[in-house]
């Protein structure tokens, strides 16, 4: 556009009686756009701003390029006489300037719709990688959870086939057997709309840490230390809730290696209730706080990284509450919080 009017500006000089001719007012102040200057016959005259190797090799370049200009009508006509028989036209083109401006635009289009292609398809292959990522841990876990029970029923099996009294192996096989299909409630649970019924956080709690406590070493101690005294009642998926318990419990006894303290306290408020567990183990680094819960993420030998992804997934997409890790720190403990609104 400014090159446009410092040609209107030209022309205005020629016209204003300016000693230099048209032509030499052009070629002394344009130095980008290209211009063809003809006669009354349109027989080219001169030319400025085209590149000098093109016009040598090609004879009709000057040609090619005035019929150009002439089918896009881009041209002034300068009278020479009054009669307005002698003329000289200046057929110009655009300058390498604007055909940038014009085509950058388009340019940047693709760039855009390039990068946005290559973002999908690494956010494609990235979701797909996390899903499969996802199925191979749960069959994982659930093998694990599965394994053992199991092994408990085949141990009891053995000692039946030595001809152990019934009175002992088959209280012990029921409650194995009860332990398998609660495994599996769980299990179908996840893949679909829990049912929710109105239970006692404070017993819920209560059964988990019992639970835990018959499989901890004698040298981990297991308090629940802050509880209200009377029932708590909420709308949970009691065996998915008491999933989250125990998982977090399990990976405290994990982090004590055989030997600690876990401390449980449930806090009650008028919105919502907290359920803190803390344990004196390894502790969390920052670092690692914010990848525990991805899954496939874990730092144990034989973890599937999908515990606390399940139990993330229960106490938020299911229950609208919020598992996060209060506090943590390296070689004094960790403390876990499950909040449930009320």
């Amino acid at each position: 556009m400014q090159e446009w009017v410092a040609a209107q500006k030209v022309v205005a000089n020629a016209f204003a009686g300016d000693d230099l001719s048209l032509s030499a007012e052009i070629i002394a102040e344009q130095k980008n756009i290209p211009v063809i200057e003809t006669d009354e016959k349109d027989s080219i005259m001169s030319y400025l701003n085209f590149d000098s190797l093109k016009v040598a090799k090609n004879k009709n370049y000057l040609g090619d390029k005035l019929n150009q200009y002439k089918s896009q009508s881009r041209f002034i006509t300068t009278y020479l006489s009054e009669d307005q028989k002698t003329f000289n036209r200046y057929y110009y083109g655009e300058s390498a300037l604007l055909l940038q401006v014009r085509y950058f635009p388009v340019i940047q289009l693709l760039i855009v719709v390039i990068f946005s292609i290559i973002m999908l398809i690494w956010l494609s292959n990235r979701h797909r990688s996390i899903q499969n990522q996802l199925w191979a841990s749960l069959a994982k876990e659930t093998a694990h959870q599965l394994g053992t029970p199991i092994s408990a029923l085949s141990g009891w099996s053995l000692l039946l086939q030595e001809g152990k009294e019934n009175s002992t192996v088959l209280p012990e096989m029921a409650k194995d057997i009860d332990r398998l299909k609660l495994i599996a409630d769980r299990f179908s649970m996840i893949g679909g709309v829990p049912k929710k019924t109105e239970t006692d956080i404070v017993a819920l709690v209560f059964h988990s840490v019992d639970y835990i406590k018959r499989r901890a070493s004698e040298k981990i101690i297991i308090t629940i230390n802050h509880y209200p005294e009377h029932p708590v009642h909420l709308m949970l998926a009691k065996e998915l809730v008491e999933w989250v318990i125990e998982n977090i419990l399990k990976n405290a006894l994990d982090a004590m290696e055989g030997i600690g303290k876990i401390q449980i306290d449930i806090i009650t408020s008028d919105a919502e209730v907290f359920v803190d567990i803390s344990d004196t183990g390894k502790g969390i680094s920052s670092v690692i706080q914010k990848e525990i819960f991805n899954p496939g993420f874990t730092t144990k030998k034989r973890g599937w990284g999908l515990g606390l992804t399940l139990a993330k997934r229960i106490v938020e997409e299911y229950h609208q509450g919020q598992l996060l890790v209060r506090n943590s720190e390296l070689g004094k403990g960790s403390t876990f919080r499950v909040v449930f609104k009320r």
